[in-house]
C-alpha cells in the first residue's frame, strides 16, 4: 500500500521540483496553495499533482481544512513543505507502516528533521525535534494559528527515519518576511494564551514531548526579556555555539523574531485597549491621543 504526500505552497516554484523529485514515486500528490502568484500551479500540475488552492488564514485552519475537504487515495498522509526533502530511508519506513492492517497500532507519527543553513546542519540549534507529519486524516486536526498542535483520536508514534529541511532555500530576505506574518499569528496566540489557558504543571511533567514543548511555550508567553531568553536557551542551553558560525547567526535571528511577537503583542493590547482594531488600523495605535481641540 502506498502513502499520500500532502504539500502546502506559497509561490514555490524554486523550491517544489526538489520536493517532488524526492517524492516522485507516490501516486498521489495534493498540493493546498495559498494563491501564488508566480508558477506554482505549472510545476505541480506539470509533475501530476492534484491542486487544491484558498487563502491562508492560518495554520491550524489551512490544514484542518484540508483533512476535511480533500479526498486522498491513500488511508495515509505524509505531509511536507516545498523547501523539505524525502529521503530514502523516511519512505521505506511510512511505507511499511502504511502496509499494516488499519486498526492496530497508532494512528499518527511525529518525525524528526535536520535542518539546514549556510550550508550546515543546524544539529544543536535547531535539533530534529518532534513534528507531526504522518497520520490518518480522518484521526487529526490542528490547533493554532502559527506552530500547529496536532489533536490526535488515538495513539501516537515517533518515525526513526528524519526528513530534510532547507528553511532558508529563499534567503533570508523571504525568511524574515515570512516570521514577520507568523509573529502576527503567534501575537494573537500568546494573548490567547494569557487570556484563557494558565500554566499546568501537569501539563510541563507531562511524558509526552509534544505536550512538554507547548506547555512550556505557553510559560515563555509570561516571561520577561523573552528574546533574551531565547538566545540564551538556544545559544548556550541547547548547544547552538557547537553550531559555529551558523548556529550564532540562527540563534540572533530567532531572538529577533520574539522581539517581534513581543512587540506585537504590546501594540495589539495598545490597541485594544484605544478601542482599535489592530488588524483593520494598526497605523493609530502609535499616533498621539487627540485633544478636544485637535478633534475640533
Amino acid at each position: 500500500m502506498s502513502v499520500s504526500i500532502f504539500i502546502q505552497t506559497l509561490d514555490e516554484e524554486r523550491n517544489l521540483p526538489g520536493l517532488l523529485e524526492s517524492v516522485e514515486w507516490a501516486d498521489d500528490i495534493v498540493v493546498l496553495d495559498s494563491l501564488s502568484t508566480d508558477d506554482t500551479r505549472r510545476v505541480a500540475e506539470q509533475a501530476g499533482c492534484r491542486w487544491f488552492e484558498r487563502a491562508f488564514d492560518g495554520r491550524g485552519p489551512h490544514q484542518n481544512w484540508a483533512m476535511e475537504n480533500i479526498d486522498f487515495k491513500h488511508p495515509w498522509v505524509f505531509y511536507l513543505d516545498a523547501d523539505e526533502r524525502m529521503t530514502p530511508a523516511l519512505r521505506a519506513e511510512i511505507e511499511q507502516i502504511a502496509a499494516r492492517p488499519l486498526d492496530s497500532g497508532p494512528v499518527a507519527y511525529t518525525c524528526g528533521r535536520e535542518n539546514y543553513f549556510m550550508g550546515k546542519w543546524l544539529k544543536h540549534a535547531m535539533p530534529p525535534g518532534r513534528i507531526m507529519r504522518f497520520f490518518r486524516p480522518e484521526k487529526i486536526r490542528f490547533e493554532r494559528l502559527a506552530n500547529p498542535a496536532p489533536i490526535v483520536d488515538g495513539d501516537v508514534g515517533h518515525l526513526r527515519a528524519r526528513f530534510l529541511h532547507y528553511n532558508f532555500s529563499k534567503g533570508v530576505r523571504e525568511w524574515i518576511e515570512r516570521h514577520n506574518r507568523y509573529s502576527t499569528f503567534e501575537a494573537i496566540e500568546t494573548l490567547r494564551a494569557l487570556a484563557d489557558r494558565p500554566v499546568s504543571i501537569k501539563r510541563l511533567l507531562s511524558t509526552d514531548a509534544t505536550t512538554r514543548r507547548l506547555e512550556l511555550k505557553n510559560l515563555s508567553f509570561r516571561l520577561p526579556l523573552r528574546p533574551a531568553l531565547k538566545f540564551v536557551y538556544m545559544f548556550l542551553l541547547k548547544g547552538g555555539f557547537l553550531d559555529g558560525r551558523a548556529g550564532l547567526v540562527y540563534c540572533r535571528l530567532q531572538a529577533m523574531y520574539e522581539q517581534m511577537i513581543v512587540m506585537k503583542v504590546r501594540e495589539r493590547r495598545r490597541a485594544l485597549r484605544m478601542g482599535i482594531d489592530p488588524d483593520e488600523h494598526p497605523g493609530r495605535v502609535h499616533e498621539p491621543a487627540r485633544t478636544p481641540t485637535d478633534q475640533a
